[in-house]
């Protein structure tokens, strides 16, 4: 049986070495490489004796994917000298008070757990970026917002942390005791992202761990408070970030957005995999850019095709939560930080329809 990725990452998160952490929490493993059924990848250690030290756990990596069903299992141990490495490119930012964002993260023993004081936890994903994954996410959040429910939004894409603009924040989190960070608040709705710790061009160059460790700070340092639901709006694919929260947070489930075209539908079936193999519940598929309405003539048009993603939902036996429309309105409303779902307008109305679909559900 061939392993994929995930499978192979997972696998390797969980092998400890001598000091306690994993091989991923130790940020070792390069260049990651596998066909049907041969894996491959070195460790890299910093010095000959964390060489010598990694061994141990090279020999149980191996024994752990040959289990997991491939058949040939290639690790190549490599060591640099002595020299301390080098600094990351882009500095964890600092709150002050001694909090810095992007802490390798620490490591975690058993199952995904939940976060205190917050009933749900729903993850809003796509296999690829583009489909309004952020959009959604802000738009729902204020839709539940205004019907009543303690909501919570987290920007969890890392690299391009878009909810600063589209939830019209900017002030700087603050950490008065250096260990919780107190959200912000935006049309009703509790917020966090790492946008609000950088400059607006700033970029975030980290590795895995690093990301990690920041997820795991936005979720447990952030004094989210009571909360009915907290929306996640994760980064596209299926890599480090999504590996991350399904492993070490309870969901109560993930939404995938796609728009209609079959290059969407593509990576919008990868995501499903992904949740799949990481035992993440999928509480449904929403078809975001379904139909455009002509300002001038009313004239309805379909631009990316109409139906795939509802067509996707029967094939999987998913729920199809509703089709949300391609507007002006939205992206304008979103670049000047005042939601689409605040007003009463048609397309307002249709994130109105998803929140309180997902409430009558009792997903939210």
């Amino acid at each position: 049986m061939s392993l994929d990725r995930a499978a192979v990452l997972t696998i390797l998160d969980q092998i400890l070495t001598p000091d306690g952490r994993s091989l991923m929490a130790r940020d070792v493993v390069r260049a990651l490489d596998i066909q049907g059924d041969l894996v491959r990848f070195v460790i890299e250690a910093a010095s000959p004796d964390e060489a010598r030290a990694l061994q141990s756990a090279s020999a149980q990596a191996e024994a752990a994917i040959k289990d997991a069903g491939a058949k040939t299992v290639q690790i190549v141990m490599t060591a640099h000298g002595p020299a301390a490495k080098a600094a990351p490119a882009a500095p964890p930012p600092n709150l002050g008070g001694g909090v810095k964002i992007g802490q390798h993260p620490t490591p975690h023993q058993g199952g995904p757990a939940p976060i205190a004081g917050i009933a749900r936890i729903i993850a809003i994903g796509s296999g690829k970026g583009g489909v309004g994954k952020s959009t959604l996410s802000s738009n729902l959040a204020v839709a539940l917002a205004r019907r009543g429910r303690r909501v919570g939004l987290l920007d969890a894409d890392i690299y391009g942390p878009s909810q600063p603009r589209m939830m019209g924040v900017s002030k700087r989190p603050a950490s008065p005791d250096g260990k919780i960070i107190e959200p912000l608040q935006a049309h009703g709705v509790t917020m966090m992202s790492i946008g609000l710790m950088l400059k607006e061009d700033e970029a975030v160059i980290w590795r895995g761990p690093m990301l990690m460790g920041a997820l795991q700070q936005l979720l447990t340092q952030v004094a989210w408070g009571t909360l009915d639901v907290l929306i996640i709006d994760l980064p596209p694919g299926t890599g480090d970030v999504q590996l991350s929260l399904c492993q070490r947070t309870q969901l109560s489930g993930a939404i995938v957005v796609s728009t209609p075209q079959d290059v969407a539908l593509l990576d919008a079936r990868k995501a499903l995999d992904m949740f799949a193999k990481l035992k993440t519940p999928v509480l449904g598929l929403i078809e975001n850019m379904s139909t455009y309405i002509c300002p001038n003539c009313g004239h309805e048009a379909h631009l990316f095709g109409h139906g795939g993603v509802a067509a996707e939902a029967q094939r999987q036996d998913l729920p199809f939560l509703g089709e949300l429309p391609l507007s002006i309105d939205v992206r304008l409303a979103g670049d000047a930080g005042t939601p689409i779902a605040l007003g009463d307008s048609a397309a307002a109305q249709a994130y109105a329809r998803l929140a309180q679909r997902l409430i009558g559900g009792g997903m939210a």
